[in-house]
């Protein structure tokens, strides 16, 4: 028996010391089935968009010591996950997605020291960190590009894409931030290199293997700094087609098929898993999920051993215009998705981030009658889905969009580029400035409101974007008064999905698909079976329900009332109601 136990201890020692950095319950959750529960299914995420969150200087930035101050308010939400926009070392043309140093923190937000402390301190309150870490491009700024723009004969020119001139002017590829395309003319080396987004963020060369082992590394030395994931940004874009050939006329629409997805993206990743993603037990994710439901599940399944959860951008993308969208639509889209995805992978629930307005502009009704309701059936709807839902800083409290309906007052290099391309089309200017202050990010992106106080309590300085004018209406400190507001719906709501298993695994059933105001489903797991009744409208609307049963139980409700004759439910405007059908 003596020799049994040594046996053991020296494996699990062994274990131990090969998954180092990570607790024990936490490689045991890391190595079970695929069916099993783990961490990053059963999580609630929230996503902070650092300069906006909360400012501790005065400088009009928020940084790390600003998040530290309210970790208390990040605990109290109940949520277990945070993942935070890049505060890498930056020229700031793209808000840090333009990296110039993955090793070092921006000046702005803090010191290495503050980053350390901001997470331990999370952690201690069981909220893990989820780093966004930007490696499909770097800054133009970044050490590699400096050498590789000075000469071919330098051993970093590889590490980027390259046109050389005396071939003639390279075929035309679409670049999402400028309208001039995304080739950029470099005189040193008397050649073009290629740039997706803004021409400051030169594509990496991921074909090179010793680019890779950069990118390797850089997840290894956050990694044992403590962060428990990754989110890989623009990842999809990463391997390309490297003979660039001339594409169809218009191909831009659908960028994503003709761009994303390489077929050697899976080589990279599961060199990606084996060198970094298991012998660390980080969660991973990738922006993006391609064009179809096997592009996603060939990312994501256990058993390709690539990333652990699907991120797709489909009914996101239906609400970007200010035609709005049709409920049965959106219907349609997330019940396709939960059912490719019911046996065998596992989905990213979201309706916002800062790549977005704001959810209540997109899915709700922000006007004052309806703001808090309609974000509180949203939030209810998020976090009763099969997937790890995705919450938005500011969406806890119903943050609206901010009115800014002069291109003048934008800062954001997607906008400016957008708006460049539009008038080079010759676009009619007043229809694109009414969709742009609908549908820019920089909606998403205006300071926290946290109190009435000057500049809602984010900052004692000039803060870097103007605040929302509602913010004496829309704050914490406001809501945390009412029984009712929508951020204490939010915390009933994170605690009922934490408290109830059947709203994590459960199969989803979509009831009365046909219906256009009202969007019901059923989650069941083994005999434990919840109603979610969600009234899209701002009106009273009525469905049937066979699943109505005399024996029920409101579990949350965003009114004081729920009309029920018989079968048939009436709901207010955009109620929402969860049932225990027993």
């Amino acid at each position: 028996m003596d020799k049994l136990i040594a046996i053991v201890l020296i494996i699990l020692i062994t274990s131990a010391c090969k998954n180092k950095g990570k607790k024990m319950e936490e490689f045991k959750e890391e190595n079970i089935s695929k069916d099993s529960k783990t961490w990053w299914k059963e999580g609630v995420l929230y996503q902070i968009y650092p300069q906006s969150f909360k400012d501790s200087d005065g400088d009009g930035f928020g940084d790390f010591r600003g998040v530290i101050e309210k970790l208390d308010y990040l605990e109290s939400l109940g949520i277990t996950m945070v993942w935070m926009n890049p505060f890498f070392e930056s020229p700031l043309v793209d808000n840090g997605y333009d990296v110039s140093n993955y090793k070092a923190v921006h000046s702005r937000y803090g010191t290495m020291d503050d980053f350390k402390e901001m997470i331990e301190k999370m952690q201690a309150r069981g909220i893990k960190f989820v780093l966004d870490i930007v490696v499909n491009h770097s800054s133009n700024e970044h050490e590699w590009f400096k050498q590789a723009s000075s000469s071919r004969d330098n051993k970093y020119y590889n590490y980027y894409h390259w046109w050389p001139a005396e071939k003639g002017k390279p075929p035309h590829r679409h670049s999402i931030f400028d309208p001039e395309g995304g080739w950029h003319f470099n005189k040193a080396t008397n050649s073009y290199y290629l740039h997706t987004f803004a021409q400051a963020q030169p594509d990496l060369n991921w074909e090179n293997p010793k680019l890779r082992q950069e990118v390797y590394d850089i997840m290894k030395f956050w990694a044992e700094k403590g962060v428990d994931g990754f989110r890989l940004d623009a990842f999809q874009f990463s391997s390309k087609d490297t003979t660039y050939p001339e594409f169809p006329e218009g191909y831009e629409k659908d960028f994503i098929k003709w761009h994303g997805m390489r077929p050697q993206l899976h080589t990279y990743l599961k060199e990606m898993y084996k060198e970094v993603i298991e012998p660390y037990n980080i969660f991973a994710v990738a922006e993006g999920a391609g064009s179809t439901l096997q592009d996603a599940h060939d990312l994501v399944d256990e058993d390709r051993k690539e990333l652990q959860t699907a991120y797709h951008f489909e009914y996101v993308d239906m609400s970007r215009t200010t035609a709005g969208y049709k409920l049965t639509d959106f219907k349609t889209v997330f019940t396709k998705w939960d059912t490719s995805f019911a046996e065998k992978g596992w989905l990213a629930i979201f309706l916002s981030n800062h790549d977005n307005s704001r959810l209540v502009n997109r899915f709700g009704n922000p006007s004052t009658a309806y703001r808090r309701v309609s974000t509180q059936m949203l939030n209810t709807f998020l976090l009763s889905m099969r997937g790890t839902p995705y919450t938005y800083y500011g969406d806890e409290l119903g943050m609206t969009n901010i009115d800014m309906p002069r291109i003048e007052e934008y800062v954001d290099v997607s906008a400016i580029g957008e708006y460049g391309m539009a008038k080079a089309r010759g676009d009619n200017m007043e229809e694109f400035m009414k969709q742009l202050n609908y549908n820019s990010r920089e909606n998403g992106r205006t300071p926290m409101q946290w109190d009435d106080s000057e500049n809602a309590g984010f900052t004692t300085g000039t803060p870097w974007k103007r605040v929302n004018d509602n913010y004496k209406e829309i704050n914490v400190a406001n809501q945390e008064k009412s029984p009712n507001s929508v951020l204490n719906h939010f915390r009933k709501m994170v605690k009922l999905r934490k408290e109830n298993e059947v709203l994590v695994y459960g199969d989803y059933q979509l009831l009365d698909a046909e219906n256009d105001e009202t969007y019901c489903f059923t989650r069941t797991l083994d005999d434990v079976k919840v109603l979610v009744l969600l009234n899209f409208t701002d009106h009273d609307s009525s469905i049937e329900l066979s699943e109505i049963s005399n024996n029920k139980e409101i579990l949350i409700n965003n009114y004081d009332v729920l009309t029920i004759l018989e079968k048939q439910v009436t709901l207010k405007a955009y109620q929402a109601v969860l049932l225990s059908i027993k």
